[in-house]
């Protein structure tokens, strides 16, 4: 799909992340997780709506146990710009995550 949103997906989880293209209309994008859980798909919804330039963020499964999850974006601007950033932002609240974890022990 596009290598830099890949890049920080592998990094958040060490491992490939890959993304498949469904939709690209300029402003709206919709993305498949090939090898990732509706969870993690709602994690990176939650981080979009963080985003002021993300007009709709949505995780769309069109059966629990069949279909891949995939992931709607809506933006004022670039949708890919805000699926990075929302990226970057699961890294660091990861990070932090293992801090806090590390220094409660």
């Amino acid at each position: 799909f596009d290598k830099k949103i890949n890049e920080k997906f592998d990094e958040l989880k060490n491992l490939q992340q890959e993304l498949k293209k469904v939709e690209d209309s300029g402003k709206r994008i919709i993305v498949e997780f090939q090898d990732e859980t509706i969870a993690f798909a709602n994690m990176v919804k939650e981080k979009l709506w963080e985003d002021s330039s993300v007009k709709e963020a949505a995780v769309i499964r069109e059966h629990p146990y069949l279909s891949k999850p995939k992931i709607l974006v809506e933006t004022k601007g670039r949708p890919k710009a805000a699926l990075e950033k929302a990226a970057e932002k699961l890294i660091s609240d990861a990070k932090e995550f293992r801090e806090k974890f590390k220094s409660s022990k």
